[in-house]
Formats: structure tokens, sequence, C-alpha cells
């Protein structure tokens, strides 16, 4: 049985209208495969303007649409399509954009609730999950890739396809390290410029 994809917002803030057209795009360093499948996509997420939430759904009929969410008819690759909601936070009715898996019973929900959870934390406060999101976001593509992407026999089977980083390591210096691996120490050594970014003083 397929497992949900991670839920990552992709943009600490509202998209802009130029912007919505680059984050609608696949990561820069996905395998071919994972953009032909959809993998790529599923699971990113990030909000956007009420205007343009309103623009998707007028751009062609729905494919399902309920109270505070629609799926779009198109898919993007696969079974991956893209489903925008509006969600109340705080008192305050936003609007956001995500790829969800449809093979996958319950994926719009599960959405949902990720980023109803991720919207309502109190600031400063990042799960595990959201830290190494941030770290793999804000750095350089030269610092980052895919496992076995240029090497294949340089992994095992079972980590190919996943998101490396570059650390350094006492006693070893800089090295290759699955980022889902990353100890506590090391996100922690990563993670005050990336907690900057997020919440400003």
């Amino acid at each position: 049985m397929p497992e949900h994809p991670r839920f990552r917002k992709i943009l600490d803030r509202v998209a802009i209208r130029d912007e919505i057209h680059e984050l609608l795009k696949a990561p820069p360093d996905c395998s071919t495969e994972d953009l032909a499948s959809g993998r790529a996509y599923a699971g990113r997420w990030f909000e956007l303007p009420q205007a343009e939430h309103d623009a998707m759904l007028d751009l062609m009929p729905p494919a399902y649409m309920q109270p505070g969410m629609f799926v779009m008819s198109e898919p993007k690759a696969g079974s991956i399509a893209s489903v925008l909601f509006e969600i109340v936070v705080r008192g305050t009715r936003r609007c956001f954009h995500g790829y969800c898996d449809l093979s996958i019973h319950g994926s719009t929900e599960a959405m949902r609730a990720a980023i109803v959870e991720q919207e309502h934390a109190p600031i400063g406060i990042l799960t595990r999950d959201a830290k190494l999101e941030a770290i793999w976001e804000r750095t350089h593509p030269d610092y980052r890739g895919i496992a076995g992407e240029a090497n294949p026999d340089a992994w095992p089977r079972e980590q190919r396809g996943k998101r490396t980083i570059l650390v350094h390591q006492r006693g070893a210096g800089t090295v290759l390290k699955l980022l889902d691996d990353l100890t506590d120490e090391e996100i922690d050594a990563k993670l005050p410029l990336i907690v900057n970014i997020i919440n400003p003083a």
C-alpha cells in the first residue's frame, strides 16, 4: 500500500503572482523518474492570494469540489494533481495550493491536516521534519542532491533517490549524507540562520 508523501511547505510567505509559476514546477534537482511519475511534486504546498486561488477555479471545471477545497481537472503527472484549499487560520481565511497523490486514499484530507497543523503552530517551534525541509530549501543546489543520481553504485539500492546534503563532521571534514539521517547536532549547526529567516526578530 503506498504511503503518504511527506508534506512540505516550500515558501514561508504568501506567494506573489510572478512566483506562483515557478513554485508549480518540480524541484530542479529531482530525478527524471520522479518527474515522470509525479513524485517530484507530491506533498509540496504553499500559500497564495485569494485572487490567484479564484483564478485557478475559473481556469477550468474542477475534477472534484467540496466546501473549502477543489481538485483541478488535469493531473500534473501520473496520479499527482493540484488541490486548492481555503482554510481559516486564527480567524482569517487563507488559500493554499498543494500537490496530492490521488491514488492514495485520504491524501487531500491528510494535506489539509498538515497545513492546519503547521499554520497553527506557535512561531519559532519547528518539528524535526520542518527543520529538515527548511534546511533543504535554503541550501544552495551545489551542496545538496539526490543519492545515486550521478553514481548509482555509490549508494545502496534502498537509499537511491533520497535527498543528500553536505555536512561538516568533526575529524572527517565535509561529507555527503542523507538529509533524513542528519543528527540533532548537525541540524542545530545549520539551523540558526534558517530560524532567523523564518522568524526574523
